[in-house]
């Protein structure tokens, strides 16, 4: 008798622990296919620099103080809806040629105009203050 329950006892080991198993597997593959999903729409939205609203947008005044970190500045495009994204924005401007380059000012920007441009125009480039992104 002993030992029938032993058996018994085994085997829903194995079952629990086969079945443990497979909720962990299906977890693993859950969070691999998520990580992938958002890594993607990341590196999307990098990529595909849109602007937040096409034709003529809304004009917005920016005022970015001396010594404010890329990322406060990201932050406030983002609040100012200018960009969808601050940390979207801050790797389009570390990956871009305008790295570094963003100076202090008071600026009228557009929501209308792709990050690409908001980069140009936050770093004197002159030749993005009259471009039309239409």
């Amino acid at each position: 008798m002993s030992d029938t329950r032993e058996r018994a006892g085994a085997a829903g080991v194995v079952v629990a622990g086969t079945f443990f198993k497979i909720v962990l597997y299906i977890c693993v593959i859950v969070l691999l296919f998520w990580v992938g999903k958002a890594s993607y729409q990341f590196g999307h939205d990098v990529f595909n620099q849109q602007a937040m609203s096409p034709g003529e947008g809304q004009e917005v005044t920016v005022v970015i103080k001396e010594d404010t970190s890329l990322y406060k500045i990201a932050k406030t495009l983002q609040k100012k809806g200018l960009v969808k994204s601050a940390t979207v924005f801050y790797v389009q401007e570390r990956l871009s040629t305008y790295h570094g380059k963003l100076q202090a000012g008071t600026y009228l920007l557009s929501t209308a105009y792709t990050p690409n441009r908001i980069m140009g125009i936050l770093a004197g480039d002159d030749e993005q203050e009259g471009v039309s992104d239409s």
